[in-house]
């Protein structure tokens, strides 16, 4: 079965062939729908949420991450998700590729995603242009007096609108061998954390924002045609944020319907990715972030923006402390972001300056070798092999540091090889402990019992139930 029917059959059944594969066990999940902030606190969401994300463990030395933030609708981003899967699963990634080979595999895996999402619109463009032909609506008509004219149909119109609208931006990061490789469209976010010699933590954001702040993204749509004066004054490109995404065919395809972007001489909203990598893991790895705008854009709302991932890190860092779980722990700075979010619309709302709403927020956390004080051991050995190391109580928050808390780190690192004991870690000596009758001695001596009973069988004062 091809690949494109294995994610087809997938994405019309509830459940998915992806349910059978291994998630990874280092990695923790944390997120919050959407929210409405209303007078009275009653919670409210403003649409359902639209995030995907995944975390798989492909073979002991291959592993998946990915985020994907849907808007109009979870379309786009459902099937995206799992067909990114599909094509990096069979994507016959081998030893000998080179990082160039790598980044080209995943390159091709968003290509073939936002071509085979494109093909599954072809009945809704066909039913859209059905009803128009059918009901002969002029092409000088505008909307309103469409709607006068027709007000069901106009409403079937538009559903199919919103779903040829439907899109999401990614961010994906590929372990193997020993290596990271990170691609994204859009807004998601992608951090690694680090210690350098001194022990201090460094955030580098490994993605690329396609928004309108990008001065890159805004030379590009300079080269085919749009006004970027005018967009550097805009948050929006057309119908949504960003100037890459997978999906969202109205704004692809039908670019020439929005009046920002009717002057470009091709389609202005891409889906080609930024892919970085491989990027050796080593013990200064200290964890992986993945992350979709939600959780970045609130605490930009409510610190400003130069501070954003220094700040999201040291959340991370204060949970690890704290949490018994990576889900814990992800979860935890979330639901800390959600809060900050929150008060700092109640103290600013009354100059009528911020939107009472916040996005859809999930994170991804794959832990390397950070310490967890209050961990639940696992049963299984880490996927990441370092020595322990120990966390003190304080951070610097001055300069970002973790000076003397993290110590004895075992330089010869690998990544993820979750065995199964072998025969050196059973108890040693034991096979002398073998007698003739193959039997193993025992570790307690029931002599004294055995004298005992017989005496007392003897004397006839055993209890009648043990006769």
């Amino acid at each position: 079965m091809s690949s494109l029917k294995v994610q087809e059959n997938s994405y019309k059944n509830s459940e998915s062939w992806t349910d059978d594969l291994p998630v990874c066990k280092n990695t923790g999940i944390g997120f919050s729908t959407n929210q409405i902030y209303r007078e009275d606190s009653q919670p409210q969401e403003e649409h359902p949420y639209e995030d995907c994300s995944s975390h798989f463990r492909f073979s002991n030395d291959f592993y998946w991450y990915a985020v994907f933030d849907g808007h109009e609708g979870k379309r786009a981003a459902d099937f995206c998700s799992q067909r990114m899967i599909v094509e990096v699963y069979f994507s016959q990634i081998n030893e000998k590729q080179s990082d160039e080979e790598v980044r080209e595999l995943m390159r091709q895996a968003f290509s073939t995603v936002e071509a085979g999402y494109m093909e599954t619109l072809g009945d809704t463009l066909a039913e859209r242009t059905s009803l128009w032909d059918d009901y002969e609506i002029s092409d000088g008509m505008n909307s309103y007096e469409a709607y006068k004219k027709s007000p069901a149909l106009m409403e079937k119109i538009k559903s199919l609108n919103c779903q040829l609208a439907s899109g999401s931006a990614a961010a994906v990061s590929l372990i193997y061998k020993n290596k990271l490789y990170v691609g994204n469209v859009g807004n998601c976010r992608v951090l690694l954390c680090q210690t350098d010699a001194n022990s201090v933590l460094k955030v580098v954001q490994l993605s690329i924002d396609h928004d309108l702040k990008n001065e890159d993204e805004l030379l590009r749509l300079s080269q085919i045609g749009i006004n970027s004066k005018l967009l550097r004054h805009s948050s929006r490109l057309g119908n949504q944020e960003n100037t890459r995404c997978l999906g969202n065919y109205a704004v692809k395809g039908g670019y020439k319907e929005f009046d920002d972007l009717a002057s470009a001489s091709q389609e202005p909203v891409i889906a080609e990715p930024d892919i970085h990598g491989g990027i050796i893991l080593d013990e200064s790895c200290r964890f992986l972030l993945l992350m979709t705008a939600g959780l970045y854009k609130c605490v930009e709302e409510a610190i400003g923006p130069d501070q954003v991932n220094k700040y999201i890190a040291q959340c991370v860092v204060e949970q690890f402390r704290e949490q018994a779980t990576l889900t814990g722990v992800a979860q935890a700075v979330v639901d800390k972001v959600v809060r900050l979010h929150h008060d700092w619309f109640m103290s600013n709302s009354i100059n009528f300056s911020c939107p009472p709403k916040r996005e859809d927020i999930t994170l991804v956390l794959r832990n390397f070798n950070f310490p967890m004080p209050n961990g639940i051991k696992s049963p299984t050995k880490p996927t990441v092999q370092f020595n322990p190391a120990v966390v003190s109580n304080e951070i610097n928050d001055n300069n970002y540091s973790l000076q003397n808390t993290l110590t004895n780190v075992n330089t010869n690192s690998t990544v993820s090889r979750t065995n199964t004991t072998s025969s050196s870690d059973a108890k040693p000596g034991l096979e002398d402990e073998i007698g003739p009758d193959q039997r193993i001695s025992a570790h307690v001596d029931f002599s004294e019992f055995y004298r005992n009973f017989e005496k007392a069988k003897r004397d006839g004062t055993l209890p009648s139930c043990l006769l």
